[in-house]
C-alpha cells in the first residue's frame, strides 16, 4: 500500500510539473502579438481583447482568494486614477465561484468598466490564464497599443513605463 501511494504522488507531481512547463512555453512572450481572448464582462456585456488595441491595456490577474492580489488592490486602484485616460484596466479574477470577487471589488472601489470572472475548480487552469502563462497571481501584462505584449511588470516598473509615454503626441 506504501508503493502505491509513493507511486501515485509521484505521478501527480510529475503531471503538475509537465502542466506547469507546458503552460510557460506554450504562452505568449515579450514582443509577441498579445494572445487574444472573448469572454463576458461581469456586467454581461461581451468582451474581445482586441476591440481595446490602439489603447495601452494593463491584464491584472487576480483573485479574491489570494492575499498578495489583495494586499496590491490599492496600488491597481491608483494606477487607474493616474492613468484612467491613457490605460484601460482589464482585471481577471480567477475565482471557484462567481460571488467572492464582489467583495473586494466593492471594499478598493474597482471603478473599471472591464472586469471579468473566470470562474473554474482549479483556477490556474483558466483558459485565459494559460494564454498567458499565468502559474501564479497576482500577474499582470502591459500590452501597447499596437497589441503586442511588453512584458509582465510590477505596478513601479509600469507606472514608470508609462510616464516615460508621451500620451500627447
Amino acid at each position: 500500500m506504501k508503493k502505491i501511494s509513493q507511486y501515485i504522488i509521484l505521478v501527480v507531481i510529475v503531471l503538475f510539473g509537465t502542466f506547469y512547463l507546458y503552460t510557460k512555453w506554450s504562452a505568449a512572450g515579450e514582443g509577441d502579438t498579445a494572445p487574444d481572448f472573448e469572454a463576458s464582462l461581469v456586467d454581461g456585456t461581451p468582451f474581445k481583447l482586441s476591440d481595446l488595441q490602439g489603447n495601452y491595456v494593463l491584464l491584472d490577474f487576480w483573485g479574491s482568494w489570494c492575499a498578495p492580489c489583495i494586499k496590491e488592490s490599492p496600488k491597481l486602484v491608483a494606477l487607474h486614477k493616474k492613468y484612467a485616460e491613457d490605460l484601460t484596466i482589464v482585471s481577471i479574477a480567477l475565482e471557484k465561484d462567481s460571488e467572492s470577487w464582489k467583495k473586494v471589488v466593492s471594499k478598493f472601489g474597482y471603478t473599471w468598466k472591464h472586469q471579468i470572472v473566470d470562474q473554474n475548480r482549479f483556477v490556474m487552469l483558466s483558459d485565459i490564464a494559460r494564454k498567458y502563462g499565468v502559474s501564479e497571481i497576482p500577474a499582470k501584462f502591459l500590452i501597447s497599443p499596437e497589441g503586442n505584449l511588453i512584458g509582465s511588470y510590477s505596478f513601479k516598473q509600469i507606472d514608470s513605463l508609462l510616464t516615460k509615454v508621451s500620451f500627447n503626441q
